[in-house]
Order: C-alpha cells, then structure tokens, then sequence
C-alpha cells in the first residue's frame, strides 16, 4: 500500500494541457484535489521556465497573451518551491549516480523531481516515462 500523498508538484505538461483545455486555474487545483484529496500543490521555477518558453512559441501574439495570462494567475494561486542547495546536492547525487549506471535523464526533469523529493511530494505529470526513471520520486497522473 502506497503512504498518503502529502502534496505534488506541478510539471509543465499538466499545466500546458489544462491551459489547452481552457480550464481555469483554480479549476485545476480542485481537479487535483478531487482525485488526491486536500494536498498541497506546488511548482517547481523550472516548470515555470518551461510555459514561459512556450509564450515566446506561440504562433499568434494572442495564443502569447493567453498563456502569459494563464501562467500569471497559476503562479498567483500556487506556492513556488525555490531552488535551494539542497536542491543542487540532490540534483547532482541523483544525476551522477544514474549517469554512472549509463542512465541519462532528462535535466529539466530532474530539477521538477528535485523539488518535489525535497518536499516530500509526487510529481504530477503526463510525462511518466522521463520522470519514473528518477529514484526515489513518486509520479501520479491526474
């Protein structure tokens, strides 16, 4: 049996598909705690690095707008988890020890895994192939 689920972080992927959707923001964090009860929902700096990528991508200065609307009332409505030292020795162990195994996993990942490890949480995303190969993350779907 799995221990109860103290929060998540959010990947970009899960963010990007409810944007997609036109789901408001508050609607997802309800979605959320719908499916996984009263957790605490967080991001990573990096999630947010990767949608704002995604405004400087947009086919139409509108489709921009939209997503720079969407990632400002996101990042209103749910707590940053910063990158600490912490965060770099994590990263670092993580990476080195995989490396020397021959695995090789995605950075941005492993940032977002990082903080969510830190926290005690899962990671959320729809990306479940990059993230289960990090060690000792819990990953969920919504």
């Amino acid at each position: 049996m799995e221990s109860a689920l103290l929060g998540v972080v959010l990947d970009s992927s899960i963010v990007i598909t409810a944007e997609r959707r036109s789901l408001p923001v508050p609607n997802l964090v309800e979605s959320i705690q719908a499916a996984y009860g009263e957790i605490e929902v967080s991001l990573s700096p990096i999630t947010v690095a990767e949608l704002v990528h995604g405004i400087y991508r947009a086919r139409t200065p509108e489709a921009g707008q939209r997503r720079r609307a969407y990632i400002q009332e996101l990042v209103n409505l749910v707590p940053l988890h910063p990158v600490t030292l912490e965060t770099a020795y994590l990263v670092g162990q993580v990476e080195g020890e995989e490396a020397a195994r021959g695995n090789v996993l995605p950075f941005n990942d492993l940032l977002i895994a990082a903080a969510a490890i830190e926290q005690g949480y899962a990671v959320l995303t729809e990306n479940l192939r990059h993230f289960e190969k990090i060690p000792g993350l819990r990953v969920v779907k919504l």
